[in-house]
């Protein structure tokens, strides 16, 4: 793994998916196959493999905190192309000190993340006026998350950091994108975890080679999305759960 200690120029950037997204890292350790994010190694001249480089923004706060007060407020996206909890924020915090810039400030923030390590900062996001965290979970189906995600945790450490989160008050979502093999054992697992779900497709581009090379073709056709899109929500409605199918 390279990682590089860089002074960013910017932190806070217009998204399409909420008003911001705060990325305090390029890259990202959990090397996921199908992560459409891998596109940034167009603009940042990285050589090394996806997975295997993160630049890490150590001045991200301080940019935060001088940039919010340039800009209208808005929903925060933590974080866009990268996993902000990813295990280099074990040793730097930025993604806990920008959310105390955000909590001081009074912005709206959504947390995105496959890793439980977000429970250390339980009591900041319970400080926050308007916050929320979710959890991207492809699969119950361990073999098959270690196929496609060989460096996120476990599926059942999300499962269980949803329920912490939950029981503490704060809002939480699961975001299964793209469908997985092994999908549908989740709707029974995150009952009384989750407030919603939301469901997406794989993007073919990023991701289809990891398909073809484990025999799994069949998984990649419209037919299996639009078939398991359905059938997933309709197992998470019959559990109580609202569910959005994004496609």
């Amino acid at each position: 793994m390279k990682v590089t200690e860089i002074q960013a120029k910017s932190v806070l950037s217009r998204s399409q998916v909420y008003d911001y997204a705060l990325n305090p890292y390029v890259g990202c350790e959990h090397a996921c196959v199908y992560c459409y994010a891998s596109f940034m190694k167009r603009f940042t001249a990285h050589r090394e493999p996806w997975g295997e480089f993160v630049d890490v923004k150590i001045n991200a706060p301080v940019l935060l905190a001088k940039e919010l007060k340039k800009k209208k407020a808005g929903r925060v996206w933590v974080s866009g192309v990268c996993d902000p909890y990813q295990p280099l924020e074990k040793k730097y915090s930025l993604t806990r000190k920008c959310l105390e810039v955000l909590v001081e400030a009074g912005w709206p923030f959504t947390i995105q993340t496959k890793s439980d390590l977000v429970l250390r900062d339980i009591e900041i996001i319970k400080q926050a006026k308007d916050s929320e965290v979710g959890f991207t979970i492809t699969t119950a189906d361990e073999k098959i998350r270690k196929i496609f995600e060989p460096g996120a945790p476990p599926s059942i450490n999300r499962v269980n950091a949803l329920e912490a989160l939950h029981s503490e008050g704060v809002r939480t979502f699961c975001m299964i994108a793209p469908i997985l093999p092994g999908a549908e054992g989740l709707a029974g697992m995150l009952k009384g975890k989750v407030d919603y779900v939301l469901v997406d497709r794989l993007n073919y581009h990023y991701g289809d080679w990891a398909y073809k090379k484990h025999a799994l073709e069949w998984a990649m056709q419209d037919s299996y999305f639009y078939l398991k899109g359905a059938e997933l929500k309709k197992a998470f409605e019959k559990e109580g759960i609202p569910c959005q199918v994004l496609f």
